[in-house]
């Protein structure tokens, strides 16, 4: 996965199960401010070290609602929008879909999330509160 995100133009973060981001590719990087050889692996703990997410009214998104930890938590893809403030403190608006990654067996592997910066229009979100089913799910 990792040499495919490094062959794509668009923001790539990959973790594994445990919530370790193992990787982002260069686009990731002009988001977050910071080169990955700079910060390497990083558990999920130390996140906020590297970037801080908050919700369209400026609240920080709790840790457990962020795109790579909910498809690890609930094992299905999300998508929604919400501001990126990288080292730089460069503040976006972004979009980004999340899924996790299964093996053989349903095995968990590792959770992709795929960012882009938003266009001005608003964007439907859905599932980035556990609280709310995907389109076409019950909660």
């Amino acid at each position: 996965m990792r040499q495919l995100a490094s062959y794509l133009a668009m923001p790539i973060l990959l973790v594994d199960p445990a919530g370790t981001l193992l990787f982002y590719n260069e686009p990731a990087e002009g988001l977050l401010g910071r080169r990955y050889e700079e910060t390497g692996e990083m558990p999920l703990a130390e996140w906020p070290r590297l970037f801080r997410l908050t919700t369209e009214d400026g609240l920080p998104l709790a840790l457990e609602a962020r795109p790579l930890v909910m498809p690890l938590q609930q094992h299905r893809a999300v998508h929604g929008a919400f501001w990126i403030q990288g080292r730089d403190g460069i503040a976006q608006r972004i979009e980004a879909t999340a899924f996790p990654l299964e093996g053989q067996g349903r095995r968990q592997l590792d959770a992709v999330a795929i960012w882009g910066r938003s266009s001005p229009w608003p964007c439907r979100t859905w599932s980035l509160r556990a609280d709310v089913a995907a389109p076409g799910q019950t909660s």
